[in-house]
């Protein structure tokens, strides 16, 4: 390969790599993970000019839109393409700022589309026999701490799911919310923004089952000796997974996070408006919550199906 343009004679794309390593790392701040995967995305990118013949001064947008059909054929998925190309578009932007080459060919040149990952979702079925299972302990005759553990657990599931709260939200309710005679909770999340979560009977009864056990000098709904003085979120996702094991669903499939998932999907499901469950959510953009589209679309079609007149024949 020739020299870029611009630069030095005898330098190497070998040496134009290494210095925008050594600017990562000095500039950036990048840490020794980033810059060796940096150095082997573009090992890679290298590798491939040196196949097609190209040299690194030669390089052209068509030269990069070949490069990820390259990286397609080889079966990378388009996250791990997006993210290669993005690496190859710093070192092309780093060699034309040093005055290493006449122009940046990545300028023109856009990153594969990424597909949107859908949240893992819950079945109703499958949430009835999380809460079968913790209301099944919060019944069982047993010794006072599992029985406080089991209560407390039955008030975070009918919480979560009546509510769709996040689980930094849940954690750190206050006690007071344990004693509102509202139906309704008053939250105050991401960005200070305030929104109302309505409450189910059930999860009421479980907060006032649960509110016995905790201190009246304890400013949290679910105290915990940790250094928040609550408990932690990470605490909880551990002993949700032994909930989800003891009814039968895999661990790996079950978080807060999922059964927060499960109440936007089951209300849509069942005809909520996607306005309704941004509110709910505590969404402050509308985009955000269009992950929840395939619900809706599985809804239409089934609409169409069961109410076009010509669906009969």
């Amino acid at each position: 390969m020739s020299t870029a343009a611009g630069g030095d004679a005898g330098r190497t794309p070998q040496a134009d790599v290494a210095d925008y390593l050594d600017m990562l790392a000095a500039e950036r701040g990048a840490g020794a993970n980033t810059l060796a995967a940096y150095r082997r995305d573009l090992d890679d990118y290298l590798a491939y000019l040196a196949r097609a013949g190209i040299d690194l001064d030669d390089v052209e947008a068509g030269t990069l839109r070949a490069f990820l059909a390259d990286l397609e054929t080889r079966g990378l998925k388009a996250s791990s393409a997006a993210r290669r190309l993005s690496c190859v578009r710093g070192f092309h932007k780093f060699l034309y700022a040093e005055g290493l080459a006449e122009a940046d060919p990545s300028v023109a040149v856009s990153g594969p589309r990424r597909g949107r990952v859908l949240p893992k979702i819950l079945s109703v079925a499958e949430v009835d026999r999380l809460l079968s299972v913790a209301q099944a302990a919060a019944g069982a005759d047993q010794a006072p701490g599992p029985a406080r553990r089991a209560r407390r657990m039955m008030c975070l599931l009918e919480l979560l799911y009546a509510t769709g709260l996040r689980v930094s939200e849940l954690v750190a309710l206050p006690r007071a919310a344990g004693a509102t005679r509202e139906r309704y909770l008053f939250i105050k999340g991401k960005g200070g923004r305030e929104r109302l979560v309505p409450l189910t009977e059930a999860a009421r009864a479980a907060m006032a089952d649960h509110l016995t056990a905790v201190p009246d000098d304890s400013p949290w709904l679910f105290p915990a000796d940790s250094e928040s003085g609550h408990l932690t979120r990470q605490a909880f996702a551990r002993d949700l997974k032994a909930v989800a094991l003891d009814a039968g669903l895999r661990p790996d499939r079950v978080s807060p996070h999922v059964l927060r998932h499960a109440f936007a999907s089951h209300l849509l499901q069942n005809g909520a408006d996607l306005r309704i469950v941004q509110e709910l959510l505590g969404h402050a953009d509308i985009s955000t919550t269009q992950i929840y589209t395939h619900v809706l679309d599985e809804r239409l079609k089934a609409m169409v199906r069961d109410l076009h007149p010509l669906m009969d024949s």
